[in-house]
Protein backbone atom coordinates (compact mmCIF):
# COMPACT_ATOMS: atom_id res chain seq x y z
CA UNK A 1 0.00 0.00 0.00
CA UNK A 2 1.31 3.66 -0.89
CA UNK A 3 2.03 5.78 2.15
CA UNK A 4 0.07 9.39 1.68
CA UNK A 5 2.43 11.94 3.16
CA UNK A 6 0.92 14.71 4.92
CA UNK A 7 -2.31 12.83 5.71
CA UNK A 8 -1.58 9.54 6.83
CA UNK A 9 -0.24 8.77 10.02
CA UNK A 10 3.26 7.42 10.10
CA UNK A 11 4.46 4.27 12.28
CA UNK A 12 6.86 3.22 14.37
CA UNK A 13 6.13 -0.40 11.57
CA UNK A 14 5.81 2.22 8.35
CA UNK A 15 9.70 3.82 9.52
CA UNK A 16 10.67 0.12 9.98
CA UNK A 17 9.50 -0.40 6.38
CA UNK A 18 10.66 2.75 4.65
CA UNK A 19 14.55 1.70 6.23
CA UNK A 20 14.19 -1.46 3.47
CA UNK A 21 13.21 0.73 0.81
CA UNK A 22 9.67 -1.38 0.82
CA UNK A 23 7.33 1.70 1.49
CA UNK A 24 5.76 3.64 -1.41
CA UNK A 25 5.08 6.49 -0.93
CA UNK A 26 3.07 10.24 -2.30
CA UNK A 27 2.69 13.37 -1.98
CA UNK A 28 -0.81 14.35 -2.35
CA UNK A 29 -2.28 17.19 -3.65
CA UNK A 30 -3.22 18.71 -0.47
CA UNK A 31 0.03 18.93 0.98
CA UNK A 32 1.62 20.28 -1.87
CA UNK A 33 -0.43 23.88 -1.40
CA UNK A 34 0.27 23.66 2.28
CA UNK A 35 4.22 23.60 0.75
CA UNK A 36 3.06 26.37 -2.44
CA UNK A 37 1.63 28.46 0.89
CA UNK A 38 4.10 28.14 3.01
CA UNK A 39 6.72 29.03 -0.12
CA UNK A 40 4.61 32.48 -0.73
CA UNK A 41 4.64 33.47 2.82
CA UNK A 42 8.54 32.77 2.94
CA UNK A 43 9.12 35.03 0.14
CA UNK A 44 6.79 37.82 0.93
CA UNK A 45 8.66 37.91 4.45
CA UNK A 46 12.22 37.72 2.38
CA UNK A 47 10.76 40.32 -0.22
CA UNK A 48 9.83 42.93 3.01
CA UNK A 49 13.26 42.69 4.58
CA UNK A 50 11.18 41.96 7.99
CA UNK A 51 13.46 39.79 10.02
CA UNK A 52 13.43 35.98 10.18
CA UNK A 53 15.79 33.68 11.76
CA UNK A 54 17.92 31.81 9.35
CA UNK A 55 16.09 33.71 6.70
CA UNK A 56 17.65 36.88 6.47
CA UNK A 57 19.34 36.42 9.77
CA UNK A 58 22.26 34.71 11.24
CA UNK A 59 21.91 31.31 12.92
CA UNK A 60 22.84 30.52 17.11
CA UNK A 61 25.65 33.36 17.80
CA UNK A 62 25.07 35.13 14.77
CA UNK A 63 21.46 35.70 15.25
CA UNK A 64 22.31 39.58 15.60
CA UNK A 65 23.84 39.27 12.21
CA UNK A 66 21.38 40.45 9.09
CA UNK A 67 21.84 39.02 5.74
CA UNK A 68 21.62 41.19 2.77
CA UNK A 69 18.19 40.42 0.28
CA UNK A 70 20.25 39.63 -2.99
CA UNK A 71 22.32 37.18 -0.37
CA UNK A 72 19.58 35.46 0.81
CA UNK A 73 19.11 32.20 -1.47
CA UNK A 74 23.14 31.70 -1.32
CA UNK A 75 23.05 31.92 1.94
CA UNK A 76 20.85 29.05 2.30
CA UNK A 77 23.74 27.11 0.59
CA UNK A 78 26.03 28.60 3.10
CA UNK A 79 23.67 26.90 5.62
CA UNK A 80 24.57 23.48 4.45
CA UNK A 81 27.90 23.79 3.99
CA UNK A 82 28.64 24.80 7.05
CA UNK A 83 26.41 22.54 8.97
CA UNK A 84 27.86 19.40 7.16
CA UNK A 85 30.02 18.63 10.30
CA UNK A 86 29.55 15.03 11.55
CA UNK A 87 31.95 12.56 11.81
CA UNK A 88 33.06 8.89 12.49
CA UNK A 89 31.84 5.99 10.49
CA UNK A 90 28.59 5.95 8.38
CA UNK A 91 25.02 5.13 9.68
CA UNK A 92 23.61 2.34 8.25
CA UNK A 93 22.03 3.05 4.86
CA UNK A 94 18.46 1.78 6.50
CA UNK A 95 18.35 4.28 9.37
CA UNK A 96 19.48 7.17 6.51
CA UNK A 97 16.88 5.92 4.02
CA UNK A 98 14.60 5.96 7.17
CA UNK A 99 15.40 9.17 7.79
CA UNK A 100 14.79 10.69 4.73
CA UNK A 101 10.93 9.55 4.93
CA UNK A 102 11.00 11.30 8.29
CA UNK A 103 12.02 14.30 6.78
CA UNK A 104 9.85 14.42 4.30
CA UNK A 105 6.63 13.79 6.47
CA UNK A 106 7.04 16.75 8.23
CA UNK A 107 8.25 19.11 4.81
CA UNK A 108 4.59 17.95 4.02
CA UNK A 109 2.79 19.50 6.70
CA UNK A 110 4.06 23.30 5.18
CA UNK A 111 5.05 24.66 8.35
CA UNK A 112 8.90 24.46 7.19
CA UNK A 113 8.56 27.02 4.00
CA UNK A 114 10.79 24.95 2.14
CA UNK A 115 10.41 24.70 -1.39
CA UNK A 116 8.16 22.58 -3.81
CA UNK A 117 11.44 22.23 -5.44
CA UNK A 118 13.47 20.85 -2.54
CA UNK A 119 10.87 18.94 -1.80
CA UNK A 120 9.99 16.83 -4.96
CA UNK A 121 13.84 16.62 -5.31
CA UNK A 122 13.94 14.65 -1.82
CA UNK A 123 11.28 12.35 -2.68
CA UNK A 124 12.44 11.27 -6.16
CA UNK A 125 15.93 10.32 -4.02
CA UNK A 126 13.72 7.94 -1.92
CA UNK A 127 11.63 6.37 -5.05
CA UNK A 128 15.09 5.80 -6.68
CA UNK A 129 16.71 4.91 -3.66
CA UNK A 130 19.88 7.56 -3.63
CA UNK A 131 20.45 7.60 -0.07
CA UNK A 132 22.71 10.02 1.23
CA UNK A 133 25.66 9.01 3.45
CA UNK A 134 25.23 10.21 6.99
CA UNK A 135 27.69 10.04 9.72
CA UNK A 136 27.28 8.73 13.04
CA UNK A 137 28.02 11.94 15.31
CA UNK A 138 27.30 15.19 15.01
CA UNK A 139 23.65 15.73 17.22
CA UNK A 140 22.87 16.68 20.21
CA UNK A 141 19.12 15.96 19.89
CA UNK A 142 18.52 19.53 19.47
CA UNK A 143 17.70 18.57 15.51
CA UNK A 144 19.96 17.00 13.93
CA UNK A 145 21.44 19.66 12.38
CA UNK A 146 25.26 18.30 12.14
CA UNK A 147 24.12 14.86 10.58
CA UNK A 148 21.12 16.53 8.12
CA UNK A 149 23.91 18.78 6.28
CA UNK A 150 25.24 15.97 5.33
CA UNK A 151 21.69 14.86 3.16
CA UNK A 152 21.14 18.63 2.29
CA UNK A 153 24.64 18.45 1.25
CA UNK A 154 24.01 15.90 -1.47
CA UNK A 155 21.13 17.24 -2.49
CA UNK A 156 23.48 20.61 -3.92
CA UNK A 157 25.53 18.15 -5.50
CA UNK A 158 28.11 17.49 -2.62
CA UNK A 159 28.25 14.94 -0.42
CA UNK A 160 28.26 10.81 -0.72
CA UNK A 161 25.48 8.93 -1.52
CA UNK A 162 24.93 5.36 -1.54
CA UNK A 163 23.34 4.22 -5.17
CA UNK A 164 22.72 0.98 -7.08
CA UNK A 165 24.48 -0.52 -3.51
CA UNK A 166 27.29 1.61 -4.35
CA UNK A 167 28.73 4.43 -2.09
CA UNK A 168 30.01 7.64 -4.04
CA UNK A 169 30.05 11.24 -4.53
CA UNK A 170 26.49 12.67 -3.92
CA UNK A 171 26.48 14.92 -7.35
CA UNK A 172 27.41 11.52 -9.15
CA UNK A 173 24.21 9.40 -7.42
CA UNK A 174 22.31 11.91 -8.48
CA UNK A 175 23.22 12.20 -11.97
CA UNK A 176 23.35 8.69 -12.14
CA UNK A 177 19.71 8.43 -10.99
CA UNK A 178 18.42 10.72 -13.79
CA UNK A 179 18.36 14.05 -10.93
CA UNK A 180 19.36 17.15 -10.66
CA UNK A 181 20.87 19.04 -8.07
CA UNK A 182 19.03 21.49 -6.19
CA UNK A 183 19.60 25.32 -6.11
CA UNK A 184 18.26 26.31 -2.72
CA UNK A 185 15.11 28.39 -2.11
CA UNK A 186 15.25 30.99 0.54
CA UNK A 187 14.74 28.92 3.19
CA UNK A 188 15.51 25.59 2.12
CA UNK A 189 19.02 25.28 3.54
CA UNK A 190 17.63 25.70 7.01
CA UNK A 191 14.03 23.83 6.00
CA UNK A 192 16.26 20.48 5.10
CA UNK A 193 18.84 20.45 8.07
CA UNK A 194 16.42 21.68 10.83
CA UNK A 195 14.96 18.41 12.02
CA UNK A 196 15.52 15.59 14.12
CA UNK A 197 14.76 12.59 11.69
CA UNK A 198 17.80 10.95 11.88
CA UNK A 199 17.09 10.81 15.67
CA UNK A 200 14.01 9.66 14.97
CA UNK A 201 14.20 7.15 12.05
CA UNK A 202 16.88 5.48 14.30
CA UNK A 203 14.45 5.50 17.15
CA UNK A 204 11.85 3.93 15.49
CA UNK A 205 14.18 0.89 14.18
CA UNK A 206 14.98 0.24 17.71
CA UNK A 207 11.64 0.37 19.22
CA UNK A 208 10.48 -1.87 16.36
CA UNK A 209 13.30 -4.38 17.43
CA UNK A 210 13.09 -3.84 20.64
CA UNK A 211 9.60 -4.98 20.57
CA UNK A 212 9.68 -7.81 18.18
CA UNK A 213 12.39 -8.75 21.13
CA UNK A 214 9.61 -8.87 23.40
CA UNK A 215 7.49 -10.64 22.37
CA UNK A 216 9.90 -13.11 22.12
CA UNK A 217 10.68 -12.88 25.62
CA UNK A 218 7.41 -13.44 26.44
CA UNK A 219 6.94 -16.95 24.44
CA UNK A 220 10.29 -17.86 25.88
CA UNK A 221 9.34 -17.02 29.66
CA UNK A 222 6.15 -19.29 29.20
CA UNK A 223 8.60 -22.18 27.43
CA UNK A 224 10.92 -21.75 30.75
CA UNK A 225 7.66 -22.05 33.18
CA UNK A 226 7.27 -25.50 31.58
CA UNK A 227 11.04 -26.55 31.77
CA UNK A 228 10.83 -25.18 35.63
CA UNK A 229 7.44 -26.99 36.46
CA UNK A 230 7.06 -23.50 37.92
CA UNK A 231 3.80 -22.64 39.41
CA UNK A 232 1.10 -20.57 36.99
CA UNK A 233 -0.69 -20.31 39.63
CA UNK A 234 1.20 -16.94 40.19
CA UNK A 235 -0.42 -15.32 36.96
CA UNK A 236 -3.98 -15.43 38.32
CA UNK A 237 -5.92 -12.19 37.43
CA UNK A 238 -7.45 -12.17 40.35
CA UNK A 239 -3.43 -11.61 42.01
CA UNK A 240 -2.61 -8.77 39.40
CA UNK A 241 -6.14 -6.91 39.55
CA UNK A 242 -5.54 -6.51 43.13
CA UNK A 243 -2.46 -4.34 42.27
CA UNK A 244 -3.17 -2.73 38.69
CA UNK A 245 0.46 -2.08 37.62
CA UNK A 246 1.09 -1.01 34.21
CA UNK A 247 1.74 -3.51 32.09
CA UNK A 248 1.32 -6.63 34.23
CA UNK A 249 -2.22 -8.15 34.05
CA UNK A 250 -1.42 -7.79 30.25
CA UNK A 251 1.86 -9.88 30.44
CA UNK A 252 0.06 -12.66 33.06
CA UNK A 253 -2.30 -13.17 31.12
CA UNK A 254 -0.49 -13.17 28.03
CA UNK A 255 1.71 -16.20 29.81
CA UNK A 256 -1.97 -18.05 30.43
CA UNK A 257 -2.69 -17.69 27.13
CA UNK A 258 0.53 -19.28 25.84
CA UNK A 259 0.35 -21.98 28.23
CA UNK A 260 -2.90 -22.72 27.74
CA UNK A 261 -3.35 -26.42 27.02
CA UNK A 262 0.25 -27.23 28.67
CA UNK A 263 0.31 -30.34 31.17
CA UNK A 264 1.87 -27.33 33.48
CA UNK A 265 -1.40 -26.25 34.38
CA UNK A 266 -3.09 -29.14 35.50
CA UNK A 267 -3.61 -30.17 39.41
CA UNK A 268 -0.17 -30.86 40.85
CA UNK A 269 1.84 -29.96 37.97
CA UNK A 270 3.75 -27.76 39.87
CA UNK A 271 6.60 -28.64 41.45
CA UNK A 272 6.47 -26.16 44.05
CA UNK A 273 3.76 -23.50 46.21
CA UNK A 274 6.40 -20.45 45.42
CA UNK A 275 8.94 -20.30 43.16
CA UNK A 276 12.37 -18.34 42.94
CA UNK A 277 11.51 -14.90 42.60
CA UNK A 278 12.78 -14.39 38.80
CA UNK A 279 9.89 -17.22 38.18
CA UNK A 280 6.95 -15.49 40.04
CA UNK A 281 7.98 -11.93 39.19
CA UNK A 282 8.10 -12.59 35.62
CA UNK A 283 4.54 -11.00 34.65
CA UNK A 284 5.67 -7.42 36.46
CA UNK A 285 9.08 -7.46 34.85
CA UNK A 286 7.51 -8.29 31.46
CA UNK A 287 4.86 -5.91 31.64
CA UNK A 288 7.22 -3.10 32.61
CA UNK A 289 8.96 -3.53 30.03
CA UNK A 290 5.50 -3.16 27.83
CA UNK A 291 4.87 -0.31 29.32
CA UNK A 292 8.24 1.24 28.69
CA UNK A 293 7.62 0.69 25.08
CA UNK A 294 4.16 1.45 24.50
CA UNK A 295 4.91 4.79 26.76
CA UNK A 296 8.39 5.61 24.22
CA UNK A 297 5.95 4.47 20.86
CA UNK A 298 2.95 7.34 22.03
CA UNK A 299 6.14 9.82 22.40
CA UNK A 300 8.28 8.81 19.35
CA UNK A 301 5.25 8.87 17.04
CA UNK A 302 3.99 12.45 18.08
CA UNK A 303 7.66 13.49 16.70
CA UNK A 304 7.20 11.77 13.51
CA UNK A 305 3.88 13.43 12.92
CA UNK A 306 4.77 16.40 14.40
CA UNK A 307 6.18 19.88 13.27
CA UNK A 308 9.97 20.47 15.11
CA UNK A 309 11.19 23.36 12.56
CA UNK A 310 11.64 26.42 14.26
CA UNK A 311 10.98 29.29 13.02
CA UNK A 312 7.56 27.71 12.09
CA UNK A 313 5.38 29.22 8.97
CA UNK A 314 2.13 29.50 10.25
CA UNK A 315 0.02 29.27 7.05
CA UNK A 316 -3.18 30.66 9.08
CA UNK A 317 -1.73 34.34 9.98
CA UNK A 318 1.39 34.39 7.49
CA UNK A 319 3.67 34.99 10.29
CA UNK A 320 7.14 32.92 10.32
CA UNK A 321 7.81 32.28 14.62
CA UNK A 322 10.34 30.70 16.17
CA UNK A 323 9.37 27.73 18.19
CA UNK A 324 10.05 25.36 21.34
CA UNK A 325 9.58 22.22 19.56
CA UNK A 326 12.48 21.05 18.57
CA UNK A 327 13.62 20.21 21.81
CA UNK A 328 12.68 16.79 22.88
CA UNK A 329 13.53 15.63 26.01
CA UNK A 330 10.34 13.42 26.62
CA UNK A 331 11.63 10.97 24.13
CA UNK A 332 15.44 11.36 25.80
CA UNK A 333 13.57 10.10 28.94
CA UNK A 334 11.30 7.29 27.10
CA UNK A 335 14.38 5.89 25.86
CA UNK A 336 15.90 6.01 29.10
CA UNK A 337 13.29 4.13 30.90
CA UNK A 338 13.20 1.14 28.28
CA UNK A 339 16.44 1.17 28.20
CA UNK A 340 16.40 0.48 32.44
CA UNK A 341 13.52 -1.51 31.85
CA UNK A 342 15.47 -3.74 29.29
CA UNK A 343 17.95 -4.21 31.55
CA UNK A 344 15.79 -5.77 33.76
CA UNK A 345 14.00 -8.12 31.99
CA UNK A 346 17.16 -8.92 30.57
CA UNK A 347 18.64 -9.80 34.75
CA UNK A 348 15.09 -11.84 35.09
CA UNK A 349 15.90 -13.94 31.66
CA UNK A 350 19.93 -14.67 33.18
CA UNK A 351 18.66 -15.52 36.11
CA UNK A 352 15.72 -18.10 34.84
CA UNK A 353 18.47 -19.61 32.80
CA UNK A 354 20.72 -20.17 35.73
CA UNK A 355 17.96 -21.41 38.03
CA UNK A 356 17.02 -24.20 34.70
CA UNK A 357 21.16 -25.45 35.07
CA UNK A 358 20.92 -26.03 38.81
CA UNK A 359 20.02 -28.96 40.28
CA UNK A 360 18.06 -28.10 43.32
CA UNK A 361 16.61 -25.58 42.22
CA UNK A 362 15.15 -27.28 38.69
CA UNK A 363 15.12 -30.94 40.10
CA UNK A 364 16.85 -31.59 36.73
CA UNK A 365 20.08 -33.27 36.19
CA UNK A 366 22.70 -31.01 37.04
CA UNK A 367 23.76 -28.21 33.68
CA UNK A 368 20.66 -30.35 32.46
CA UNK A 369 23.54 -33.08 31.13
CA UNK A 370 21.79 -36.43 30.53
CA UNK A 371 24.96 -37.86 30.99
CA UNK A 372 26.46 -36.23 34.03
CA UNK A 373 29.97 -36.85 35.91
CA UNK A 374 32.27 -34.25 34.15
CA UNK A 375 29.76 -33.26 31.64
CA UNK A 376 29.33 -29.66 31.48
CA UNK A 377 25.98 -29.17 29.70
CA UNK A 378 24.94 -25.85 29.15
CA UNK A 379 26.33 -24.83 32.39
CA UNK A 380 29.46 -22.54 31.28
CA UNK A 381 26.47 -20.56 29.11
CA UNK A 382 26.47 -18.66 32.13
CA UNK A 383 29.45 -16.85 31.81
CA UNK A 384 28.56 -15.45 28.27
CA UNK A 385 25.46 -14.43 29.80
CA UNK A 386 27.00 -12.58 32.63
CA UNK A 387 29.01 -10.94 29.88
CA UNK A 388 26.34 -10.01 27.87
CA UNK A 389 24.07 -8.77 31.09
CA UNK A 390 27.00 -6.31 31.61
CA UNK A 391 26.84 -4.65 28.59
CA UNK A 392 23.08 -4.57 28.70
CA UNK A 393 23.31 -2.63 32.09
CA UNK A 394 26.04 -0.12 31.11
CA UNK A 395 23.51 0.98 27.81
CA UNK A 396 21.09 1.36 30.57
CA UNK A 397 23.00 4.51 32.31
CA UNK A 398 20.97 7.49 31.86
CA UNK A 399 21.80 10.42 28.59
CA UNK A 400 21.78 13.21 31.56
CA UNK A 401 20.15 15.94 29.28
CA UNK A 402 22.88 17.90 29.76
CA UNK A 403 25.03 18.66 26.99
CA UNK A 404 27.93 21.27 26.18
CA UNK A 405 26.57 25.09 25.75
CA UNK A 406 27.55 25.41 22.31
CA UNK A 407 27.19 28.04 19.62
CA UNK A 408 28.85 31.11 21.46
CA UNK A 409 26.75 29.55 24.31
CA UNK A 410 23.30 30.94 22.97
CA UNK A 411 22.12 27.23 22.47
CA UNK A 412 22.74 25.92 26.32
CA UNK A 413 19.86 23.58 26.57
CA UNK A 414 19.73 20.23 24.31
CA UNK A 415 18.32 16.73 24.83
CA UNK A 416 20.88 14.05 24.02
CA UNK A 417 17.86 12.21 22.31
CA UNK A 418 20.18 10.66 19.94
CA UNK A 419 22.54 9.16 22.59
CA UNK A 420 19.55 7.79 24.29
CA UNK A 421 18.71 5.87 21.12
CA UNK A 422 22.44 4.64 20.35
CA UNK A 423 22.57 3.51 24.00
CA UNK A 424 18.98 1.61 23.71
CA UNK A 425 20.24 0.09 20.16
CA UNK A 426 23.10 -1.20 21.66
CA UNK A 427 21.29 -3.29 24.37
CA UNK A 428 19.67 -5.08 21.44
CA UNK A 429 22.37 -7.77 20.14
CA UNK A 430 23.06 -8.89 23.62
CA UNK A 431 19.44 -9.03 24.85
CA UNK A 432 18.81 -11.16 21.60
CA UNK A 433 21.50 -13.38 22.80
CA UNK A 434 19.68 -13.86 25.98
CA UNK A 435 16.51 -14.48 25.10
CA UNK A 436 18.23 -17.31 22.68
CA UNK A 437 19.91 -18.83 25.39
CA UNK A 438 17.29 -18.97 27.75
CA UNK A 439 15.07 -20.58 24.97
CA UNK A 440 17.38 -23.02 24.40
CA UNK A 441 18.16 -23.83 28.17
CA UNK A 442 14.37 -24.21 28.60
CA UNK A 443 13.71 -26.47 25.64
CA UNK A 444 16.33 -28.85 27.08
CA UNK A 445 14.88 -28.52 30.29
CA UNK A 446 11.56 -29.42 28.84
CA UNK A 447 12.92 -32.82 27.37
CA UNK A 448 14.40 -33.64 30.21
CA UNK A 449 11.43 -33.22 32.59
CA UNK A 450 9.25 -35.27 29.43
CA UNK A 451 6.35 -32.36 30.27
CA UNK A 452 3.35 -33.13 27.07
CA UNK A 453 1.56 -31.44 26.05
CA UNK A 454 2.97 -28.02 25.75
CA UNK A 455 1.25 -25.03 25.50
CA UNK A 456 -0.34 -23.31 22.42
CA UNK A 457 2.21 -20.45 22.36
CA UNK A 458 5.00 -22.49 23.52
CA UNK A 459 5.30 -25.93 21.36
CA UNK A 460 5.66 -23.98 18.33
CA UNK A 461 8.67 -22.13 20.14
CA UNK A 462 10.16 -26.19 21.05
CA UNK A 463 9.35 -27.63 17.52
CA UNK A 464 11.36 -24.56 15.90
CA UNK A 465 14.05 -24.96 18.85
CA UNK A 466 14.39 -28.25 17.78
CA UNK A 467 14.87 -27.98 14.48
CA UNK A 468 17.66 -25.93 14.93
CA UNK A 469 19.04 -27.47 17.02
CA UNK A 470 18.89 -31.46 18.38
CA UNK A 471 18.62 -32.06 22.31
CA UNK A 472 22.10 -31.98 24.30
CA UNK A 473 22.83 -35.78 24.71
CA UNK A 474 26.70 -34.79 25.02
CA UNK A 475 29.27 -32.05 25.37
CA UNK A 476 29.01 -29.79 22.66
CA UNK A 477 29.54 -26.30 20.96
CA UNK A 478 27.07 -24.49 22.76
CA UNK A 479 28.17 -21.15 21.36
CA UNK A 480 26.84 -22.71 18.12
CA UNK A 481 23.57 -23.69 19.55
CA UNK A 482 22.80 -20.00 20.91
CA UNK A 483 23.29 -19.03 17.41
CA UNK A 484 21.08 -20.82 16.05
CA UNK A 485 18.42 -20.66 18.46
CA UNK A 486 19.06 -16.60 17.96
CA UNK A 487 18.31 -17.01 14.06
CA UNK A 488 14.69 -18.76 15.22
CA UNK A 489 13.89 -15.98 17.56
CA UNK A 490 14.49 -13.34 15.16
CA UNK A 491 12.33 -15.52 12.57
CA UNK A 492 9.08 -15.72 15.48
CA UNK A 493 9.46 -12.36 16.74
Amino acid sequence: MTHCLGEDRLTIALVARAATGDLPITIPPAAWARIAASEVIVEQHAQSGSPVYGLNTGLGGNLGTRIPREQVEAFQTQIIRGRTIGVGADLPIETCRAAMVCRLAELTLGRTGVSAAATRLLAEMVARDVVPVMPHFGSIGASDIGQLGHMASVMIGRGHAWFGGVRMAGGAALQAAGLTPLVPGFKDGLALVGHGCVTSAGAALSLHGIGRLLAAERRTVALAYEGFAANPAILDPRLVAARPAPGQAAAAAALLAMLAGSALLAPGAARSLQDVLCFRLAAPALGAADWALGTATEVLEAELNGSTTTPAVMLESGEILSSPNFHNPALTLALDMLASAVAHLASTSALRTAKLLTARFSGLPAYLSPVGGGSAGYVSLQKTAGDLLAEIRVQAQPSGLDPLAVSDTVEDVAPLSQHAVRRLDRQRTPFRYLVAMEALVAAQAVDLRGLSPLGVGTQPLHAAIREAVPPLAEDRESGLDVEAVARVIDRLG
